[in-house]
């Protein structure tokens, strides 16, 4: 590397970590803001008005970031650039007419349309209906049946909540209330939407469609729900409410001490709102507490109010941490010793969910979020431990029993399969797709390539070996679920290049031969889909067309119209894009992309050189990096997300892996 290089390069890193620091929470953490589509504040107005307090729902304020995310085809998308989307569509229509918009303001009248092209409301997924079922604008005889029943299920069932995905149980246990007492309560702001259905009214069949086979899993529940209905109507009322106690007992269980709501996120929130509601618990305490966190959310500017999914402290803190240790920063700073005394007193104590699927004799784990006690995960936990075991704590000896212990549990959540999901394990029962309520496409939590890949990197960081059992059915998995071009799908992250650069680095760190064919396809792969800036990017709609993967070039314009016309407006159709091609380049997927190439070992090729510019040319003053696109997951097809601390953090990480291999120090160690 020439001198020159040499003196950019750590210059851009010093700036990465001094803006990194400029973020800093004196009391040992970093909180990033997470955005997200128009969906949540959508859902935010319609709670307020449904909770007869329409004042709080902030109308103005809310009608205006809505209306500022709207598609000039008049609809709304699921991430910038994206398509319109029809359940994106439909709650922005109808949030707009409870903020006072009227039918006939040129912005409705363009959802309304775009709605209508889209399929309308009989349409939408299970849950969007439900939402507008208890307010009377769609008929709950359509809704698929949630019954509290399922609640009474042992767990030798074929079937049972702990079955589910944790955030599937979030939303449909307290669904199995609301779905008990089926709810209508007409908003006067929006008192029908029947010019959302394609006939102009909502009377009518509006059945689930069954599968054209005969014998399908579809239909078989299809007709085990019309059997539940009319079993529903049967004397059965002591194991009907048996089921709403347990149902009750459980949220209470999950709201109160050590959680900041329902999963500490906001739809399980806002179900738990409605549910405790009609039990008649408004004025319980740990109401008052679950309506406080979920206010909480609430977070923006005086002209833009916005709505988090959640919080990101814990992912934050420890994502950063590693980049700044890693970039050189001594882990004796004292800002990072508070830092790694922050995440040992977040160290969860009692046994949550996880404890149903995963024999395990000790309490730990990491959450996501501040408190979610119930909800430790096993991406977190493993990124946490990569974080401590470079930090110094004031009590060394508990951040290395903390450590030990963490990542002794999450060796227990290792899946049949070899790989890692996200907060259970084997949890991949594939007809629990076809339950009519699971349309959300997330009922299961799968092992992922990605949160493989850093378990591998963990792993060897901690001092497991390719001759460990647990790493070589590590291994197993991604060979076996690497694509046919080389790459990795990447279910947290967008997309593959999120995927294939989490497992190049657990291969190499874990020991594999890096020139093996398999290994050169992905470097390969991702040399491919290097833009023409010398940056990587690749859109959300690679979830949608995996023929897209790398790529996915926006349908829509996100940035404002540049003084010479070259850019359209925001949200203005890019004339003939198909999501084919290219994507905008980012500073979080070159850098993921560039840590793939160098993991593979040589900081000279052309690639790197190319990438590393980009990040040097795209960084600002401050040090930061920044960009509009999102480049997290929520859950494929549903919602996306984007994380502002990957941003800047990743570029820092990659830019220091370049300086040290170049140097001739390799990989981290």
């Amino acid at each position: 590397m020439p001198a020159s290089a040499r003196i950019n390069v750590a210059d851009a890193i010093a700036r990465a970590q001094q803006y990194l620091f400029s973020r800093f929470d004196a009391r040992g953490y970093w909180e990033c803001e997470l955005i997200i589509d128009s969906t949540v504040v959508c859902d935010y107005v319609l709670y307020y008005h449904w909770l007869g307090q329409p004042e709080k729902a902030q109308n103005e304020r809310c009608r205006k970031h809505i209306l500022s995310r709207q598609l000039t085809d008049g609809g709304w998308p699921q991430f910038p650039g994206g398509p319109s989307e029809l359940a994106a569509t439909i709650k922005g229509y109808h949030a707009l007419r409870l903020t006072g918009l009227p039918q006939t303001a040129p912005e409705l009248v363009r959802a309304r349309e775009r709605a209508l092209a889209l399929g309308g409301i009989p349409k939408l997924h299970t849950f969007g209906k439900l939402y507008l079922a208890i307010c009377g604008l769609f008929p709950w005889k359509y809704c698929p049946l949630i019954p509290a029943e399922m609640m009474l299920l042992p767990t030798w069932a074929p079937f049972h909540i702990y079955k589910m995905s944790s955030w599937t149980r979030n939303l449909v246990v307290p669904l199995t209330v609301i779905n008990h007492y089926k709810p209508v309560r007409v908003l006067p702001a929006c008192p029908s939407l029947d010019e959302l259905y394609p006939d102009g009214t909502q009377e009518g069949d509006w059945s689930l469609p069954q599968s054209e086979d005969t014998f399908t899993w579809r239909n078989l529940f299809l007709a085990l729900d019309k059997l539940g209905r009319v079993l529903n109507h049967l004397p059965t009322d002591i194991i009907r409410q048996r089921g709403l106690n347990v149902a009750r007992d459980w949220m209470l269980a999950r709201i109160g001490p050590g959680s900041d709501g329902m999963g500490a996120i906001f739809p399980g929130m806002m179900n738990t709102l409605f549910a405790l509601e009609l039990l008649g618990l408004k004025e319980h305490p740990l109401f008052i507490k679950e309506l406080k966190d979920f206010e909480g959310l609430v977070r923006g500017e005086a002209d833009d109010l916005r709505v988090a999914p959640c919080y990101s402290p814990v992912w934050d803190t420890a994502i950063i941490a590693q980049c700044l240790v890693d970039s050189g920063v001594p882990a004796s700073d004292p800002r990072l010793k508070k830092t790694a005394d922050w995440l040992l007193d977040r160290e969860i104590k009692i046994k949550g969910d996880w404890a149903e699927n995963v024999s395990f004799p000790e309490a730990t784990g990491w959450a996501f979020e501040f408190n979610n006690d119930f909800y430790p995960d096993v991406d977190d936990t493993f990124q946490v431990v990569l974080a401590l075991r470079v930090l110094s704590a004031t009590d060394e000896a508990r951040r290395e029993a903390a450590t030990k212990r963490a990542m002794a549990w999450c060796r227990a959540f290792q899946c049949r399969e070899g790989g890692f999901a996200a907060f259970d394990r084997d949890l991949t029962t594939p007809w629990l797709e076809q339950v009519p309520f699971a349309d959300h496409n997330a009922i299961l939590d799968p092992p992922c390539s990605d949160i493989t890949g850093r378990a591998l990197e963990t792993l060897a960081k901690m001092g497991y070996t390719r001759d460990d059992p647990g790493v070589r059915r590590a291994l197993g998995f991604v060979w076996r679920t690497q694509e046919a071009d080389g790459s990795w799908f990447g279910r947290w992250g967008v997309n593959y290049i999120y995927g294939t650069s989490h497992v190049l680095r657990g291969l190499a760190l874990i020991g594999e031969d890096m020139t093996q064919p398999r290994v050169l396809a992905a470097r390969d792969w991702l040399e491919q889909k290097q833009n023409a800036d010398g940056g990587w990017g690749e859109s959300c709609w690679t979830y949608h067309d995996d023929k897209t993967r790398g790529g996915g070039a926006p349908f829509f314009a996100v940035k404002p119209r540049g003084p010479d016309g070259e850019l359209p407006a925001y949200g203005e159709a890019i004339e003939g894009s198909t999501g084919k091609g290219p994507a905008p380049s980012t500073s979080s997927q070159t850098a993921w992309a560039l840590l793939g190439i160098l993991a593979c070992g040589d900081a000279k090729r052309e690639s790197v050189e190319r990438g590393v510019k980009y990040l040097l040319d795209q960084q600002q003053s401050d040090g930061s990096w920044h960009y509009p696109w999102f480049t997290g997951t929520g859950f494929p097809k549903i919602f996306y997300l984007k994380y502002t601390s990957y941003q800047w953090a990743w570029p820092l990480l990659a830019l220091s892996w370049y300086r040290n291999i170049s140097e001739g120090k390799g990989l981290p160690k």
